[in-house]
């Protein structure tokens, strides 16, 4: 699995532990909803980065009030069909004011992430995915937003496709 930010293969500073039993104590973690409400007291005195999975049928609107507490707010996408992700993505930039790393997870097509660059998302877990011809991902990626950002294609509200990255 490549993760992309940037335009670049980067190494996933965060460990998903979505799946464990226990939580470790130090390092930057990536926690699933269920986790979160469980862990809550926990979670917010850690000193380390946190971020939350969020599952198709979990909407951020659960989230809103806590947002200051996470680094990262990744978006399952199961199917490249399913846009759920793509709303739940605006809604936190627009509506909630979210500020830090948006990643896609799941079934990212690479012909998504100008799209999901768009409505806000930074960063893009692309499961076994692999670049036509010999160029690696991140060449493909930088093709693929040059292609999408056009001087004709405007986004949302007149914005260009090629948004500036969230900092976070």
């Amino acid at each position: 699995m490549a993760l992309i930010k940037h335009g670049e293969v980067v190494a996933d500073r965060f460990l998903d532990v979505t799946g464990a039993t226990a939580i470790p104590a130090r390092g930057a973690i990536v926690v699933s909803l269920e986790q979160w409400l469980a862990n809550l007291d926990v979670l917010v005195a850690r000193t380390d980065p946190l971020g939350i999975r969020l599952k198709r049928d979990q909407h951020p609107e659960v989230v809103a009030d806590d947002l200051d507490h996470f680094a990262l707010i990744a978006l399952e996408v199961p199917v490249f069909k399913d846009g759920r992700a793509f709303g739940y993505a605006r809604l936190l930039r627009e509506r909630w004011g979210f500020r830090g790393e948006l990643r896609a997870v799941g079934d990212v097509l690479p012909e998504q992430v100008p799209f999901m660059q768009r409505i806000g998302f930074d960063a893009f877990e692309l499961r076994g995915w692999t670049p036509a011809g010999s160029g690696t991902p991140a060449d493909q990626l930088r093709w693929l937003r040059q292609a999408a950002s056009a001087p004709d294609r405007q986004g949302a509200g007149g914005h260009d496709l090629e948004r500036p990255a969230y900092p976070g």
